[in-house]
């Protein structure tokens, strides 16, 4: 088994670009040695983008996902031209910026609506075109209140990072964990805790702007009851990133 692929963006997601090494390529996916490919996981998509050969020729990524061990596989588009990749190969990894920024503000607003509505959530999905919360509750919720109340928190200008803490401290405090249905990976020893200066704190491994301003204008387009104790809050964004 390979070592774990080095995730850049877990330290930086505002990198959009890394030089690195093939390691592999079979029907799996393309593993290289470094990425700033996010994979699949907890609730936020897999990114997309190419990959530059030394020769100029380019490999559409369609999606990324996680491998054993660690690993980060990038998925090739179906048509995508493969001939000549062998280990040992040098080239950059480019991500689909608009696509990535996308879920970085989504990702965001959604600890944003976590701040908001003090029930744990049961479920979550991230693209580039939505967000939803599942949240465990029976109560109902405001649609315009939840907008009003997203509108004053990014405006507010809170400052967003990320620390680690041991997977001891994690068990000390099971308070910040908000999610039923995603659990925080263990297993390294150490635990990715966002923080959302004076509004959030809790586990997540998933990419961030760097202050809530950056998530621009984000809106709630629907709350639904989709279980006795289930409310589902889906947020869009109110008009086009310019990023």
């Amino acid at each position: 088994m390979s070592e774990p692929t080095q995730d850049l963006f877990r330290e930086d997601a505002q990198r959009r670009e890394c030089s690195a090494t093939l390691l592999r390529a079979d029907e799996r996916g393309l593993l290289l040695d470094r990425t700033v490919f996010y994979p699949l996981g907890g609730g936020q998509a897999g990114d997309a983008g190419w990959l530059r050969l030394a020769d100029g020729r380019e490999i559409a990524i369609a999606d990324t996902r996680k491998g054993e061990g660690g690993e980060i596989l990038h998925i090739p588009a179906p048509d995508a031209v493969l001939d000549g990749l062998v280990p040992g190969l040098a080239l950059t990894a480019h991500i689909d910026w608009a696509r990535r920024h996308a879920h970085m503000r989504f990702h965001t607003a959604t600890h944003l609506l976590c701040a908001l509505v003090p029930h744990p959530v049961d479920g979550c999905s991230i693209t580039a075109g939505y967000a939803r919360l599942d949240f465990h509750t029976t109560e109902p919720l405001d649609k315009e209140a939840l907008s009003a109340g997203l509108a004053r928190l990014v405006a507010g200008a809170h400052a967003v990072s990320h620390s680690w803490i041991s997977d001891e401290e994690l068990d000390a405090n099971p308070g910040l964990v908000r999610s039923m249905s995603v659990q925080p990976p263990r297993g390294t020893g150490r635990v990715r805790v966002l923080k959302i200066e004076g509004v959030d704190l809790q586990p997540c491994g998933g990419t961030h702007v760097a202050n809530t301003v950056e998530i621009g204008p984000v809106i709630v387009t629907k709350i639904e009851k989709k279980s006795a104790k289930t409310r589902r809050v889906v947020l869009g964004f109110a008009q086009p990133s310019e990023a």
